[in-house]
């Protein structure tokens, strides 16, 4: 498949393909120096960086400049024995640049076009840009995050863009299936905009269908399910989640067995009715442990519990050595590499994220037949920058 695609969740999107074995090549364009995301700090060594290489891992680099016609001409022929075309480009950009299944089917009836962009390809908003931060204000993440007497807070990770990175992969394979099995390719319009909506879930349901509006609960509690957040230990932080009865019991056997025949908690309608008072007697009990004696103490009753850890404290849990969850290869510039390894666990290989258009000849060679002459032709014409 090509992959028309910079920085976060395009690139996310075909990692995924990538570690499931599919043959992604990233066509970068070398008036800008390909992938903004090689130049990403910190940790970034020329046109590497260790940005660039979470997000690129195992593919394959041609240097193309589809603005100039020899340029286009190369990409035409790469589209004739390829799967898919994908792009993260604005949602005007695929029609401008002609990279729609009606663009592309003259050349390859079978071609599969998945574009993720912002806002779609449709609507008023499509030409605009569009980044995660943005799309967590827009579509009302950061009004249900942080706490209720603070300012609005982003995620610390870039989950629309990664979501929507996974939507568009999904679409993308199940558009691949479709062709080969009836023949004929077609576009896959996905944007970060509703990917971001959809997953507003059941907030979503009660805002869209009672007007509900959610409230943000302090130490990051669950709008309605008591107790589920995060409480203060002696010594650090820990989550408890309590989301079924039983789990429940569990917190009361734990820490205050008082409770488990106090009417005030006994269901969970009568749990949220009063929240503050349960949590008035659960903090200070809490407050008393440490966080090892108060994980040990929940688990020992079966209650879904686990301390707050930094990214450092997580590389240390034993369930990452368990399943082998990092993993290390030597890079030539940057050195060991060693990152989280993919969640699709299906014989996956891990290989360095490829230099800006070190596949361009051996793939062409390959895929398209070029020999040396038509290379020439190809590079004389402006088709590589």
């Amino acid at each position: 498949m090509l992959a028309i695609e910079q920085f976060g969740a395009g690139p996310w999107a075909t990692l995924q393909l990538a570690d499931l074995g599919a043959e992604v090549i990233k066509i970068e364009d070398p008036a800008s120096g390909g992938d903004v995301g090689r130049y990403v700090p910190p940790y970034r060594d020329g046109e590497d960086s260790l940005y660039f290489e979470t997000f690129n891992r195992g593919k394959r680099s041609v240097s193309l400049d589809l603005r100039a016609p020899a340029g286009r001409a190369v990409f035409e022929d790469l589209v004739r024995v390829s799967d898919a075309v994908y792009s993260n480009l604005r949602g005007d950009q695929p029609a401008r640049l002609r990279l729609t299944f009606e663009d592309l089917r003259p050349l390859n009836p079978r071609i599969v076009c998945c574009s993720l962009s912002g806002f779609g390809n449709s609507g008023p908003r499509r030409a605009e840009p569009a980044y995660d931060y943005v799309l967590q204000a827009l579509t009302g993440w950061m009004a249900l995050t942080g706490e209720p007497d603070g300012p609005p807070v982003k995620s610390g990770l870039s989950m629309v863009d990664y979501s929507g990175g996974y939507v568009s992969a999904l679409a993308l394979v199940a558009g691949v299936w479709r062709a080969r099995r009836d023949g004929v390719g077609c576009d896959c319009d996905t944007s970060l905009f509703e990917t971001a909506l959809s997953l507003l879930t059941y907030v979503g349901t009660w805002a869209a269908s009672r007007g509900h509006v959610t409230e943000r609960r302090a130490e990051s509690a669950h709008p309605s399910i008591v107790p589920f957040q995060a409480f203060r230990t002696a010594d650090g932080w820990i989550t408890v989640a309590a989301a079924k009865q039983k789990f429940w019991l569990g917190v009361c056997a734990a820490l205050a067995p008082e409770l488990a025949s106090d009417e005030r908690f006994a269901g969970f309608d009568e749990r949220s009715q009063h929240r503050e008072a349960l949590l008035a007697i659960l903090r200070p009990r809490l407050r008393e442990l440490t966080t090892e004696d108060a994980i040990a103490r929940l688990s020992e009753h079966g209650v879904p519990c686990g301390a707050v850890n930094d990214v450092l404290g997580v590389l240390d849990d034993p369930q990452v050595a368990a399943r082998d969850a990092l993993v290390s290869y030597a890079h030539p510039r940057l050195g060991e590499v060693r990152q989280f390894a993919s969640p699709l666990r299906m014989g996956t290989s891990y290989t360095p994220a490829p230099a800006r258009g070190e596949g361009t000849e051996p793939l062409l060679r390959e895929l398209c037949g070029y020999d040396d002459a038509r290379l020439r032709t190809a590079r004389e014409e402006g088709a590589f920058g």
